[in-house]
């Protein structure tokens, strides 16, 4: 069938330094990179402006915050208009005080600020504490339309979740950015670092044919023990393993980012295959909508003989 429109997408897989505002600095010119590459839609990993902070719990980095909009989408704006292209740029929100959020932002290429997710599941893991950060999100799954496309913006840990990717794409996300910092504790690499970023690559991998949409990893690279400006966490740190890709709807990997080293990535989001890959797998027609509704049980219990005896929610 004739492809009903094209845009590309800049994928920013970027090491992170001690001090925030040069990170911002190198941020701004991967973007502008990706931009001279023909980039429409740039996306940078989660929490750019520092090194992965919640290895430890500390209540000064509280500090590192700030509002949406604030200084941070200020800069983005005026540079997106400058450049014409749309950005995901995942910050530490200060919504009020004592409550923070793990939000992405989506600057479109007038400057406007066109979307905000709120990271809807937050992990709470050695050296991803997360939970004390940050508050679950709670403006639900999104889609936003943009100058280029409408995509749907979710958050490293929710790459597990199905549901979320379901939901999002349900709401007409062509396709689904997942800004993230994700990497091996030294001690586990050797013995389960592949099966950990072979499982990654996998569940958005499925998102992506179960859902018939491009997906978008965006990862981190570098070996960090999350210093801000000389404070470091203590113990081995982590090593963001990088490998940023992006996906088609078939699942075919179209580009994919090394281990160890910054990269920016450049595919193209083609409207034409989504629409001729639903046509063949057509999974959202086949949906059994009438039979879903234990999927908002948190689990159902059975009896000895496997049938429910009850749902706790």
């Amino acid at each position: 069938m004739k492809n009903a429109r094209r845009y590309k997408v800049g994928l920013v897989q970027m090491k992170m330094g001690s001090d925030p505002e040069a990170n911002f600095a190198s941020a701004v010119e991967h973007i502008r990179e990706a931009a001279q590459r023909g980039a429409n839609v740039v996306c940078l990993p989660e929490l750019f402006r520092t090194q992965y902070f919640c290895q430890r719990e500390e209540l000064a980095l509280f500090d590192l915050s700030e509002a949406i909009p604030g200084p941070s989408t200020a800069a983005l704006s005026a540079l997106a208009s400058e450049l014409k292209v749309t950005i995901v740029a995942s910050l530490f929100e200060r919504r009020a005080p004592g409550l923070y959020h793990n939000t992405a932002v989506t600057v479109d290429a007038d400057g406007s600020l066109a979307g905000v997710y709120r990271k809807m599941h937050i992990p709470d893991d050695p050296l991803y504490y997360e939970k004390y950060y940050f508050t679950p999100g709670d403006l639900g799954f999104q889609a936003t339309n943009t100058a280029f496309g409408r995509i749907g913006t979710l958050v490293c840990w929710d790459q597990w979740y199905p549901e979320g990717a379901r939901l999002t794409a349900l709401k007409g996300a062509e396709i689904l950015f997942y800004p993230t910092a994700i990497g091996w504790h030294p001690a586990e690499k050797e013995e389960f670092g592949a099966a950990q970023y072979d499982a990654w690559q996998t569940i958005q991998r499925a998102h992506a044919i179960a859902n018939g949409v491009y997906v978008a990893g965006v990862n981190r690279v570098g070996h960090e023990n999350g210093d801000i400006l000389g404070n470091r966490a203590p113990g081995p740190g982590i090593e963001f393993w990088g490998g940023s890709f992006l996906a088609d709807p078939f699942g075919r990997i179209l580009a994919k980012a090394s281990h160890d080293r910054e990269e920016i990535l450049i595919g193209e989001v083609d409207l034409g295959l989504i629409e001729e890959t639903r046509r063949n797998w057509p999974f959202l027609r086949d949906r059994r909508i009438d039979a879903y509704a234990p999927i908002a049980s948190r689990y159902i219990d059975t009896d000895h003989k496997g049938q429910p005896s009850g749902e706790s929610k």
